[in-house]
């Protein structure tokens, strides 16, 4: 990474609750990537069952891919988005790993945890930008599905007990625009703005 101080961005939280939507403002804001969780997901599942092993090795191997070749550049950065399994030592393993690359070449490493309402996320589970850049949720009923089994299988958001809490933002986005809320996360964490995004 070049000349300018670079960052790691990962958003994280339950299926819908916005981190792709909240994830293009913030690069708009900032010039940083975003590297959404279903750019890696969406060609595989073209090929290969979800969950399957040459899902997950086509999965893991383009993610690995996509987080070299930023770390390689002299861009200011990367927001990945994720659902994160807190209680799957699998899930803590590929983030730790994550977190350890970017740190490696001096990064500054952010944790924002979005969270709101079931009600709130079933909602966004059917607006016409998810549904556009994720073909595998527009069987709006069996992903309705998953939202809710997912909830009851993990851990998907925290109670403040962060493994990171200096690196750790949690926002409440229920009631709130996507742009609010990354101007929120450009002002608490300190992020860059591009230059032609001056607000001041």
């Amino acid at each position: 990474m070049g000349g300018v101080e670079p960052h790691l961005v990962v958003l994280f939280g339950p299926p819908a609750v916005g981190k792709m939507t909240v994830g293009l403002e913030l690069a708009d804001r900032t010039g940083l990537l975003l590297f959404h969780n279903h750019m890696s997901i969406e060609p595989a599942l073209k090929l290969f069952p979800f969950g399957s092993p040459p899902f997950n090795r086509l999965v893991s191997s383009f993610r690995d891919q996509v987080f070299d070749e930023v770390v390689r550049g002299d861009g200011p950065g990367l927001i990945f988005t994720y659902v994160w399994a807190l209680d799957e030592a699998g899930d803590r393993r590929f983030i730790d790993g994550l977190m350890a690359r970017f740190a490696a070449k001096n990064a500054r490493v952010h944790f924002v945890e979005l969270f709101a309402s079931l009600d709130e996320r079933l909602r966004r589970n059917r607006t016409e930008l998810r549904l556009a850049e994720k073909p595998s949720k527009r069987d709006v009923d069996a992903s309705e599905r998953r939202v809710l089994e997912n909830d009851r299988r993990y851990r998907l958001n925290t109670d403040g007990d962060f493994f990171y809490p200096e690196h750790h933002l949690r926002i409440d986005n229920t009631n709130r625009e996507a742009s609010d809320v990354a101007d929120e996360i450009v002002a608490r964490r300190g992020l860059p703005l591009r230059k032609d995004d001056r607000r001041e």
